[in-house]
């Protein structure tokens, strides 16, 4: 299938964006913030899956917590992690698709399955994270919210410009390069856990990691890629885990 043009698309993330605030929001929307918000979604439509090697750094108060293993990414909102072991199998795997949280333990031969909620995925993988939220923070692209009821273009700081985005969910504030759409930070208010997250980039922009601080869970901690491939294609089924037959299973509560 061709590829739309940018302009073609620029446009109609614009008429989106004007038919949205107009229903919802009273407040105006600059012509700036309208070209930010069409941006930012043209890079995030971009975006279609990435795999890479994955180091997790994490602490929880005084729990600290150092993981290595594969990651799988699809949009979106779609994520498998698999915790390498020197030798066989993979020690721990844990997904999130279809709303669903699954987590295996081969050590213990024990699984776990429920609702992908921000609290559930704060437990598994302790990133305190809506999937959809999950999703954009490990690929690096944020889609503004379908429901958005305003847009309003910050000042510079030390970081760079950044967007505010509202919708009835919370609020989001991305800093991004206004000529590539490239993020550079994103903080996400008004769930369950807010969060602050730092990308890191190579010299051309390609991700690297990202360092997070959700202060209110107490959770800090960085991500760091090797290898990372965006837009191999990655099937929907291999966000799925076939628990093994006498696993001990629970509910995720």
């Amino acid at each position: 299938m061709a590829r739309r043009p940018l302009s073609s698309f620029l446009l109609v993330a614009q008429l989106a964006l004007v038919a949205a605030c107009a229903t919802v929001s009273r407040e105006p929307i600059g012509e700036d913030a309208r070209r930010a918000v069409a941006l930012l979604a043209s890079r995030a439509s971009e975006f279609t899956d990435l795999r890479a090697l994955a180091d997790i750094a994490l602490k929880k108060g005084g729990e600290r917590m150092r993981l290595r293993g594969v990651l799988l990414v699809k949009a979106p909102s779609s994520i498998r992690f698999e915790v390498l072991s020197p030798f066989g199998p993979p020690l721990r795997i844990v997904t999130v698709h279809e709303g669903q949280l699954t987590t295996y333990d081969a050590v213990k031969n024990e699984a776990q399955v429920g609702p992908a909620t921000a609290e559930s995925i704060e437990k598994a993988l302790r990133l305190p994270l809506k999937p959809e939220d999950l999703v954009a923070a490990l690929a690096g692209r944020v889609a503004p919210p379908a429901d958005l009821t305003s847009a309003e273009l910050l000042p510079p700081d030390e970081a760079g410009p950044s967007l505010s985005l509202v919708s009835p969910a919370g609020r989001r504030r991305v800093w991004l390069d206004l000529e590539t759409g490239i993020v550079r930070q994103l903080e996400i208010y008004g769930s369950p856990f807010n969060a602050l997250i730092r990308y890191r980039r190579d010299g051309a922009g390609a991700l690297t990691g990202f360092d997070v601080e959700a202060a209110q869970s107490y959770v800090t901690g960085s991500v760091t890629y090797e290898n990372l491939v965006e837009g191999s294609g990655i099937e929907a089924e291999r966000f799925t885990i076939a628990i093994p037959k006498g696993a001990k299973t629970q509910r995720i509560r």
